[in-house]
């Protein structure tokens, strides 16, 4: 039971960089605690953002900061209680944004998304998966015509800086486009040059079935006993590897931190619920209600609806609240019928300060790496961090030049 990479975490991450190292030729063991795509990788908007040069910014302005103290936002929502423990992140997190600050990170930022959706098709091709994924983009929609008109702005500035194609929409176009959403909509943008999925978890479960096509082994396992140089214990007994990547998302501090690291890592939790429609409504691709911080998007499951933040700890107990607080605008939105899922889905997206993952080498430990910390674009930027953990790995010269994502950066 050796092999020459241990891949820890079955996600978006794990299993993109579990194929891109089978693919390489190296032997690798995918090591979960249960079967690939269950955790946060499951449960998305299921978009590839193309568009997504700027990671979300914590806000700076007063009236928002005000607005979201009342705790009633219904796209952001927190623990009072968590607040003690993640006010220095919250700090930080506040700090990385300022305007100029934010600009900088961009730039790194952008030379992983611009592989985000080339990188998606090559795994979906090579998997067969392509009945997974939708092109056409995304749709951004606006109540108030200053609000579109800012949103337009910004989408300038992006197409202007970082070359992201997008389209405006007014009330008449988008009602052709989407016929079945609410006439009061004053417009819209769609992000062309970005896709979707309709069903994150069945393409995690497809690149996992194409990794073990390709010989790769997927074992249930515990990665927290992990250990130098490297074991870890699974249900098939103890298995060794030369290397080790730690990527496990929110959970990749319960392996870190026994091994001496102490990454600002915390979480925004996520909830989802699917519906059925209204007979004779159909929603086309997925749609952002900008004002109102929250998305419907249609999967194979329904139409799914998903919340915005919640900031709390990841352990704690799920409040779905905000689910509860933007279903009657989704309903307002868009036709929706019975809730199809018995209870509300929740994830925890991995976040740190600065808005970028960490991805690269350990730096105390050799043969040990880093792939985790991508808060909103796991699924977006799983296949090309994986690709860029495999180049570094091997040896190869990277696609991207690694140093901004290095872990020595905390």
């Amino acid at each position: 039971m050796k092999f020459d990479v241990l891949v820890l975490g079955g996600g978006i991450v794990g299993v993109s960089t579990a194929v891109h190292l089978r693919q390489r030729g190296l032997s690798v063991a995918l090591v979960d605690r249960q079967a690939p795509g269950r955790e946060t990788s499951y449960g998305n908007a299921g978009l590839i953002q193309r568009e997504g040069v700027y990671p979300y910014a914590f806000p700076r302005d007063v009236a928002t900061l005000l607005r979201y103290a009342r705790n009633r936002s219904p796209d952001v929502r927190y623990h009072p209680s968590a607040l003690p423990t993640i006010a220095p992140f919250l700090a930080r997190y506040w700090f990385h944004s300022a305007p100029a600050r934010h600009a900088a990170i961009a730039r790194h930022y952008s030379t992983l998304i611009e592989h985000c959706v080339s990188e998606h098709r090559a795994l979906v091709e090579r998997a067969g998966a392509g009945g997974w994924l939708r092109q056409g983009g995304w749709l951004k929609v606006f109540h108030h015509r200053p609000a579109w008109e800012a949103a337009q702005r910004e989408a300038e500035r992006w197409q202007r800086e970082y070359g992201v194609p997008f389209a405006s929409l007014d009330a008449a176009q988008l009602q052709r486009d989407e016929p079945s959403l609410s006439p009061a909509l004053v417009g819209a943008l769609r992000y062309t040059a970005s896709e979707s999925v309709s069903d994150p978890g069945a393409l995690v479960e497809a690149y996992a079935a194409y990794f073990q096509s390709l010989g790769g082994q997927v074992l249930v396992g515990d990665a927290t006993t992990l250990a130098p140089q490297w074991t870890v214990k699974t249900g098939e007994g103890e298995i060794e590897g030369r290397h080790a990547v730690v990527a496990m998302g929110p959970w990749s501090d319960t392996v870190t931190r026994p091994l001496g690291y102490r990454f600002p890592l915390a979480v925004k939790r996520g909830y989802h619920m699917h519906y059925a429609s209204q007979p004779g409504a159909k929603l086309n691709q997925p749609v952002l209600d900008a004002e109102h911080g929250f998305l419907i998007t249609p999967m194979t499951r329904g139409v799914r609806l998903t919340t915005g933040v919640e900031l709390a700890l990841r352990d704690s107990p799920r409040t779905p609240v905000q689910l509860d607080a933007v279903e009657p605008m989704a309903r307002a939105l868009y036709p929706l019928a019975q809730r199809v899922d018995d209870t509300p889905w929740m994830g925890a997206r991995p976040c740190t300060p600065d808005m970028m993952p960490v991805i690269g080498p350990a730096p105390r430990h050799r043969d040990l790496w880093f792939a985790f910390g991508h808060a909103h674009h796991g699924l977006t930027l799983g296949p090309i961090t994986g690709r860029l953990i495999a180049e570094m790995i091997t040896g190869a010269p990277p696609c991207v030049d690694p140093r901004p994502f290095s872990a020595t950066r905390f």
